[in-house]
């Protein structure tokens, strides 16, 4: 029960997991904000670039139609009924990734955080809350199939500690800047 409800919570992150760490990969470009500030401070910053955006949004929904031309061969596996992904679905999850990721950033600037500076909680869980709301707001059946609420604790619980493990990965790589 426990392995087929993280399985099936991984499985059906992956396509919000991956965007931003692929818009970093992508990185550059004209920021999304323009330069433009708002009571003093960068209203979003250097990070958050139009290429990154769309980068991710595209890593994201491409990883969800290989997820689903590989559902059936993982299900078998894993023994689990893994979910497809419709297009609105997908298009949700990966968007919705980087939408939350650029609202944090938009909250950190008004809270005086300088790019890249930890925000516990926040970090860890801004895309999730932008990938969840746009998905229940784009696909919401699809999302109710999914989403189930032992597969929404899953993923509350286990976005944080992937979170953590990856971004200390990428900080040994020297892919970020820091650890967080």
């Amino acid at each position: 029960m426990i392995g087929s409800l993280v399985a099936t919570a991984f499985w059906a992150m992956l396509p919000a997991y991956v965007p931003n760490n692929a818009a970093v990969l992508a990185g550059g470009g004209r920021p999304i904000d323009g330069g433009r500030e708002w009571r003093g401070t960068r209203v979003l910053g250097d990070g958050k670039t139009w290429r990154g955006t769309a980068v991710g949004t595209l890593v994201g929904v491409v990883l969800a139609l290989a997820l689903n031309a590989l559902n059936d061969p993982a299900s078998a596996a894993l023994g689990v009924d893994l979910p497809t992904f419709a297009l609105p679905a997908a298009i949700a999850l990966a968007f919705g990734a980087m939408c939350g990721d650029i609202g944090a950033s938009f909250l950190k600037r008004r809270s005086g955080r300088e790019r890249g500076a930890a925000f516990p909680g926040l970090d860890q869980l801004d895309f999730v809350v932008g990938a969840l709301a746009l998905a229940f707001v784009v696909d919401p059946d699809w999302a109710l199939d999914v989403f189930t609420l032992p597969v929404l604790a899953v993923v509350l619980a286990m976005t944080p500690v992937l979170h953590v493990v990856t971004n200390v990965g990428a900080y040994a790589l020297g892919l970020k800047n820091e650890p967080w």
